[in-house]
């Protein structure tokens, strides 16, 4: 077995020093745990980069430039092995917000010069003691409405507000874990994945709500990105969020995960892409549009009993978007 508490202690290390970074110091603090060739997948604009220095430049520098006294608040912290590489590779998973002072623009978002919370979910894949892959994905959608923009032409189905950790305030798990409740967790996890794909593959699927019920609490919580927003309920689920998303798009094609582990009663998972569909429906209000369009999504999991509870999902929203001629980003320095 892998020295997950290893891994841990030197994402956690990582992360104690970011908090102290500037944009002057911060490709140096990369590069003291990331490897010289660390790839990195950084939602759009940011894209794919190689190494520290890039990494800084693509995305921490313009951020520490924009946002003063960050700090990292962390709601769910956990390591595991790899499913998809054969359980060879070993990964930490941290989620929760940046918060800081948003005291100049960022990506022509306009500084508000009030607190703000960039939502986030980062892997990192440690070898031999450095970082070698690590993916961010934040939520600029929602940085985006905390400065008072209203950038898509259709209201939520769901509701964004700050998307609050746990229930149960257990999601750091900076000690070691019983690797059966992990083991649980992934295979429940697997299940829902299998249900979905059955799902679509099927003339005559099960009803929605009898569908999610094989691994869904009835009380789950999906905490949506800004766009789409959360659910709370297996109907509510339904009807906020799958209804939209089945009417809206067709043509799912799922492309399978890069990382996909669980430890304790957490789980998560994402992809490059996960998912490319077609907007024939409209979907968040967008003209339809016969475009091949991709998802980069990342879905964390908390296990309760035997079902799944909550369900934290980031999708690289700018990106879906710009594939199909909508390039928010572009649109604010018109």
């Amino acid at each position: 077995m892998p020295d997950l508490q290893t891994a841990k202690h030197l994402v956690q290390a990582h992360s104690a020093a970011l908090a102290e970074a500037t944009p002057g110091t911060v490709a140096s603090v990369l590069a003291a745990r990331m490897a010289p060739d660390c790839y990195w997948y950084g939602m759009h604009p940011f894209h794919e980069q190689t190494g520290p220095a890039a990494i800084a430049e693509a995305f921490w520098v313009p951020f520490l430039t924009a946002f003063a006294r960050v700090q990292r608040r962390e709601d769910i912290f956990f390591a595991g092995q790899n499913e998809i590489d054969g359980f060879q590779g070993v990964w930490t998973c941290s989620m929760g917000h940046l918060m800081g002072l948003f005291d100049a623009p960022f990506l022509g978002i306009p500084a508000t010069r009030k607190m703000a919370f960039l939502r986030y979910a980062e892997f990192n894949q440690i070898e031999d003691g450095q970082i070698t892959q690590s993916a961010l994905f934040i939520d600029l959608l929602h940085l985006m409405l905390q400065a008072g923009l209203s950038p898509l032409p259709a209201r939520q189905t769901g509701q964004h507000l700050i998307q609050p950790g746990p229930l149960t305030h257990d999601g750091l798990l900076y000690d070691a874990q019983e690797p059966a409740e992990g083991a649980r967790t992934l295979a429940r996890i697997n299940h829902m994945i299998g249900s979905i794909t059955r799902a679509n593959a099927t003339a005559t699927p099960l009803p929605p709500a009898q569908e999610l019920a094989q691994d869904w609490a009835d009380d789950m919580i999906w905490w949506g990105p800004a766009g789409i927003g959360a659910s709370y309920t297996i109907d509510r689920y339904i009807e906020q969020h799958q209804a939209p998303f089945r009417l809206g798009l067709s043509g799912r094609a799922f492309n399978g995960h890069l990382c996909r582990m669980a430890e304790g009663t957490y789980g998560g998972f994402f992809g490059w892409p996960n998912l490319t569909l077609t907007n024939t429906g409209g979907f968040m209000g967008l003209p339809v549009n016969d475009a091949r369009a991709d998802m980069r999504v990342v879905d964390i999991y908390r296990r309760d009993g035997d079902k799944l509870a909550e369900n934290w999902v980031f999708i690289d929203m700018l990106h879906f978007l710009k594939m199909q001629g909508v390039d928010l980003l572009a649109d604010l320095a018109d």
